[in-house]
């Protein structure tokens, strides 16, 4: 592999390096089992190859490297993991916050499994800045975390975060110069899961978010204080408007990753028409991807993908 240096300040500088993870081997063909895995829909796992196929051809032919974690199990760890229905799911395994990797730790027992194994090869990637990691000792998972800017993340309690979680974490959060962490409590459902399926950076100056977002406050860490706010004026103190979406179809339209700071590569699935509408986004550059069958699993393209070098 070739060697580079972990280091993400933002959600949307050019995307140079992404950890992905190919999808189990099975095939989920009733609908009750589906359900009671988490999964709107049976599964085929070709069909879901070949859409993991065109997100990560999509992604090299955009320039970007992409690791593809499941490559490098050995016989005894691919036996387990080619069995783990969510494994592509990578977003949530550990995020690059400045030059600092956050480790994730799993909120649902499903998928407790993946964890150590992703940790493992992101050490042996990355040794120089392992010694740089922060893993918390209660649930923390990543799709939950956006880097606002070089000074601000925003940070969702959900189903699947604890306020132990971002305690334990927020001192290396602001060792890496941040200065300010929003915590916010949205709705414990499916369709509300992770913070990315809510809301999104789509530009240097420009938040993504569903309508409702609005109405919840964010309590808001420094290094010495708490208090708090309102998540449209805490955005706007940091330079960020909101564009309030009050009508969308799924989180697909909200659940994608930056490129570069013109280009959004989005699902096929997604209705990105009324994103396009704002005058800041009219000249944006849409790349598409078919995941249908990997959407079905609950999440988009966000979920899919982590970031490890954005410049």
């Amino acid at each position: 592999m070739d060697s580079f240096q972990l280091n993400c300040w933002s959600e949307h500088g050019e995307l140079k390096a992404v950890m992905l993870c190919a999808p189990s081997i099975v095939d989920v063909t009733d609908l009750k089992i589906a359900e009671q895995v988490g999964w709107s829909a049976t599964v085929n796992h070709q069909k879901a190859m070949e859409n993991f196929m065109a997100l990560k051809t999509t992604l090299e032919n955009a320039g970007v490297h992409v690791l593809d974690y499941a490559r490098e199990l050995a016989h005894d760890q691919q036996l387990l993991s080619e069995q783990l229905l969510n494994r592509y799911f990578v977003r949530d395994l550990a995020c690059v916050i400045g030059n600092r990797l956050l480790l994730g730790k799993a909120g649902s027992s499903l998928r407790r499994p993946e964890y150590p194994l992703a940790h493992s090869f992101l050490e042996k990637w990355f040794p120089q800045q392992w010694l740089a990691k922060s893993q918390p000792l209660h649930s923390f998972e990543c799709g939950d975390l956006l880097i606002l800017n070089k000074d601000a993340v925003l940070i969702n309690l959900g189903m699947r975060t604890t306020i132990e979680a971002i305690e334990s974490l927020k001192e290396s959060i602001f060792q890496e110069g941040f200065s300010e962490i929003a915590i916010i409590d949205l709705p414990k459902s499916n369709d509300t899961l992770h913070l990315d399926m809510n809301c999104n950076v789509v530009n240097p100056n420009l938040v993504v978010a569903k309508s409702f977002v609005r109405h919840f406050p964010v309590q808001v860490l420094t290094a010495q204080s708490s208090r708090f706010d309102m998540v449209e004026p805490f955005l706007k103190r940091h330079g960020l408007d909101v564009y309030w979406l009050d009508s969308y179809k799924t989180i697909l339209d909200i659940n994608f990753i930056n490129l570069n700071p013109e280009t959004i590569l989005i699902s096929k699935q997604a209705t990105p028409q009324q994103l396009l509408t704002h005058p800041l986004l009219k000249n944006k550059n849409l790349l598409e991807v078919d995941v249908t069958e990997l959407e079905k699993g609950g999440g988009g393209i966000r979920c899919m993908t982590l970031p490890l070098v954005r410049t």
